[in-house]
């Protein structure tokens, strides 16, 4: 009996063992199914997202490009006449003249004792031919009479000659020193916006020297600097909108595309004349927006575009319905359609759910109303203002 009594206190011990191992056993079971679950294949999710399907419509296309705002045609006026006093500068910076109009008077003191020296050399002149040539005519009648021998003819014919060129050479240096006269007035050459000013009052002008720079009549251009891609879609006539870095807004018309494109940059230049008054000045910075036409482009709703690593781009779904990112080029965009290059018309791009999913990710595709398809062209609306 004292060997017995042990047995009944050992079961309890017995059950919380099996108890424990039984609770270890599922502790166990629980860490595998984690850890098959850990283990499960990229792509293997099932999210549900919309699908709709790219098509190639018809869209007006926008090109933006940038550049500098310059001169029509830049005029620079100098002084023809050297080594003249400015007596006077009647024009400054910003000031609009008229073509012909007086922008400097230079000292013509000198000018003017040369020009009465030379009129009274030419009515000198004028004076010895009327008398050479009545001698002339004298000698020639003596001579048909018979009084006078072929040399004195001779004589008389060579000094009315020589009175012929002696007028003829003070009447040219009278013009010139009247030429010169005129051009120590300088004169504005076309009409437009002063620019530029290099003159005062008191300065001794030389020949040659730059005094003025002028807009010709004050039209402006944006030189827009266009990628060589873009340049095909471009022609003269369309119309932009040019926006400064001070936020100024105004029109302006393709006036000329250039044949020419740069072999470093790869970019052309599309000269965009300005409206009169856009408030733009020579050698600002401005962006411009040029509507190109209607041009054929793939669209994809506006929800499909998303960017990853600072590049956009869309998800493609394959005929096992796995998501692959592609990437592509925004063209345009407005609400609800995006024009994008770097897919072709009739894929199929993920809508809603895009910015959750991964690379090869599987999905399944949710029915989507037909109103919110992107290849309807009914919905497209404009772009919010």
């Amino acid at each position: 009996m004292a060997n017995s009594l042990p047995f009944p206190s050992a079961v309890p011990a017995l059950l919380l063992a099996a108890a424990a191992a039984l609770t270890l056993s599922a502790c166990g079971s629980h860490g595998d199914d984690k850890s098959k679950a850990g283990n499960k294949p990229a792509g293997a999710s099932r999210q549900t997202v919309s699908a709709a399907t790219a098509i190639e419509q018809a869209l007006p296309r926008v090109i933006v490009a940038s550049g500098t705002v310059s001169a029509w045609e830049e005029v620079p006026v100098g002084a023809e006449t050297g080594g003249l006093t400015a007596v006077g500068v009647f024009v400054d910076e910003g000031s609009y003249v008229r073509q012909g109009q007086t922008l400097v008077k230079l000292n013509d003191a000198l000018l003017q004792a040369q020009l009465r020296q030379q009129q009274a050399g030419v009515q000198t002149a004028e004076a010895n031919a009327a008398r050479d040539d009545a001698a002339l005519g004298r000698a020639q009648e003596l001579k048909e009479r018979g009084f006078l021998s072929q040399a004195s003819l001779d004589t008389a014919l060579a000094n009315q000659r020589a009175s012929q060129a002696n007028l003829a050479s003070a009447r040219a240096a009278l013009s010139e020193t009247r030429t010169r006269l005129a051009q120590s007035e300088i004169k504005a050459p076309v009409s437009g916006l002063i620019i530029s000013r290099n003159v005062t009052r008191g300065q001794i002008v030389e020949a040659g020297t730059q005094l003025f720079r002028m807009v010709r009549d004050g039209r402006l251009e944006l030189d827009a600097q266009v990628p060589e891609t873009d340049l095909p879609a471009l022609r003269a006539g369309q119309t932009a909108t040019i926006t400064s870095t001070e936020g100024v807004a105004t029109s302006g018309t393709i006036r000329i595309v250039t044949p020419e494109v740069d072999a470093e940059t790869r970019l052309g230049l599309a000269r965009i004349s300005l409206s009169p008054g856009s408030g733009l000045k020579p050698g600002m910075f401005a962006r411009a927006s040029i509507t190109a036409g209607a041009q054929p482009t793939t669209v994809v709703p506006t929800g499909a575009v998303l960017y990853r690593n600072n590049r956009s781009g869309v998800f493609v779904l394959d005929a096992q319905s796995a998501a692959h990112f592609r990437p592509v080029t925004v063209l345009s965009r407005q609400d609800d359609q995006t024009s994008v290059s770097g897919i072709e018309p009739g894929v199929r791009v993920v809508v809603q759910g895009a910015g959750f999913l991964n690379e090869g990710d599987k999905v399944t595709i949710a029915a989507a109303p037909a109103a919110s398809s992107a290849a309807a062209p009914a919905a497209v609306r404009p772009a919010a203002k």
